[in-house]
């Protein structure tokens, strides 16, 4: 969190690069989990990303504990399972490596390169999504697949039955410019 904070704080307040910074607190993260014969859906409407397109930097973090699946029992079991007092945060660092042109209103592709952190662990991924320029912000909106044994995560499991170690991740967020306070 501290990490994010600082570097949210020196990208916004550079005075060269105002006009071009995008920014939401509010985005909506979903992942799709599944077990024989049932699945399930975590979501969150907490998602913090930031987008400067002067330097093609992205950066994205998720609260673990606003993740919500409908079932407190469930809820707690995955928090225990992501270990969310110790890890309380996902976090995506990387640059747009797809061209993004501003005067475009369609939706573009864009590909992410960076590093994405969860329970601890840092990997290196590429994530497609689209960027879209909309009145007065941008909307970009991705999906992947998260093997949870690839950050060190043990698929949780009830007798015999075992949550599938990937997970799909969607988010949908609409930035805005940040104009500075």
């Amino acid at each position: 969190m501290k990490y994010s904070i600082v570097f949210f704080s020196l990208i916004l307040l550079s005075p060269f690069s105002l006009a071009q910074n995008y920014f939401a607190d509010d985005g909506k993260a979903v992942f799709l989990s599944k077990v024989p014969l049932h699945s399930f859906e975590g979501n969150s409407n907490n998602l913090v990303g930031l987008i400067n397109l002067n330097d093609s930097i992205l950066d994205f973090y998720l609260d673990l504990e606003t993740l919500d699946t409908g079932n407190g029992k469930r809820d707690k079991d995955m928090r225990l399972t992501l270990n969310t007092d110790e890890y309380p945060f996902a976090e995506f660092y990387g640059t747009l490596s797809s061209p993004f042109d501003i005067n475009i209103l369609e939706p573009q592709l864009a590909i992410a390169k960076g590093i994405f952190k969860i329970h601890g662990t840092f990997k290196e991924v590429e994530i497609e999504g689209t960027l879209q320029k909309v009145e007065d912000g941008l909307l970009l909106k991705a999906s992947w697949i998260l093997n949870l044994t690839d950050y060190d995560i043990v698929p949780p499991r009830l007798l015999i039955i075992k949550v599938d170690e990937n997970q799909e991740i969607n988010i949908e967020i609409y930035l805005t410019p940040y104009k500075g306070e």
